[in-house]
């Protein structure tokens, strides 16, 4: 019983770690996925498989090395000049995507709630101090809850939105759309993106995790649940171009039509989500810092939160469309070396 608590919790922080800003608003999956139509199905199948491999490849890679965090695996796989270099490069990324999740919150209560931009980002900014006082604990913690409140309204997507007698028809669309054959690239650059800022708390998770079995199990079934969760919300998203390309926060637009309660549950989630990532991601950074310097983790964690406000206000859609297809190409790399890299033995 124990075992398959600590499976679960392994596969909810895998999920929730990725389902942040883009993954959770519907952003990130309508610039990957759905603006390729019936192809982006295609995709999200490759990305799932994706997920599954080389996010548990990554997790065992750094129990077998004892990475305290991403800094010891990136200089394992890359040696310890390029090490440098790509731990630079992962700084750089985490900074910016903490600048999404925060950037994203601001979006939630403006746009959502009608409430101040930033009010939502020191709302954040807050609760993610408070959180990272118990470290690796709080984002378990945090993700145990958030992670199944998702899983249960993409249910409800999956039931409202989804007609199964429509399903044999959009995959005759295969046949009918020309291609975009950029959509062969992007289950790569989507699973690279995120695998690259996934290393921030699984590296150290899976250091902490005394059972390989969990961890195996743990990354199976977070990557089953990321591509379920991508698929439903393609779907629903699909459906609905190109109408929904204007909304910085389609998904909260779908959710819209149950009425008011499931909305504002929703958006409840959908803060959930990106906060999970937020937290994983300070929690990132902060452990490469502390692998080379002795740092108090409380004074640390401030300074990197408003490092993260700073970058944040040049907004939520502006820095998606920019950052995550770029820092998607840039993690390829870290792809490859997983993929080639053998896991070594105990």
């Amino acid at each position: 019983m124990k075992q398959k608590i600590l499976i679960l919790q392994i596969a909810a922080t895998y999920v929730g770690t990725v389902v942040g800003a883009g993954f959770a608003s519907g952003q990130s999956i309508l610039q990957f996925f759905t603006v390729y139509g019936a192809w982006g199905e295609t995709a999200i199948l490759i990305s799932t498989f994706l997920f599954i491999w080389i996010g548990t490849k990554m997790m065992m890679l750094a129990r077998r090395i004892k990475a305290f965090s991403f800094q010891e695996l990136n200089h394992y796989l890359f040696g310890k000049t390029f090490g440098k270099v790509a731990n630079i490069l992962m700084f750089i990324l985490l900074l910016g995507v903490t600048s999404v999740m925060l950037s994203g919150t601001g979006s939630i209560f403006e746009e959502q709630l009608g409430l101040p931009y930033q009010l939502g980002i020191i709302t954040s900014i807050v609760l993610s101090y408070l959180v990272m006082t118990k470290q690796i604990k709080g984002i378990l913690a945090v993700n145990s809850l958030v992670v199944p409140m998702m899983l249960f309204f993409m249910a409800l997507i999956a039931a409202n939105a989804i007609d199964l007698d429509e399903l044999p028809q959009f995959m005759k669309l295969h046949n009918e759309e020309r291609p975009d054959y950029k959509w062969l690239i992007t289950p790569f650059s989507y699973v690279a993106l995120n695998i690259a800022f996934v290393q921030a708390v699984m590296v150290p998770l899976a250091n902490e995790v005394s059972n390989d079995r969990a961890l195996q199990w743990g990354g199976f079934w977070g990557g089953i649940g990321l591509g379920a969760m991508l698929l439903v919300s393609h779907y629903a998203m699909h459906a609905k171009m190109p109408d929904i390309q204007r909304f910085d926060i389609p998904m909260a637009e779908i959710i819209r039509d149950y009425g008011p309660f499931m909305h504002i549950l929703f958006l409840l989630v959908i803060y959930g989500e990106i906060f999970t990532t937020l937290i994983g991601n300070v929690f990132g950074i902060a452990r490469q810092m502390q692998s080379r310097y002795e740092l108090p983790t409380s004074w640390l964690v401030l300074i990197i939160l408003l490092a993260s406000f700073l970058v944040s206000q040049i907004g939520f859609a502006s820095l998606l469309t920019y950052l995550y297809p770029l820092f998607g190409y840039m993690g390829i790399i870290l792809l490859i070396f997983l993929a080639a890299k053998r896991v070594p033995a105990h």
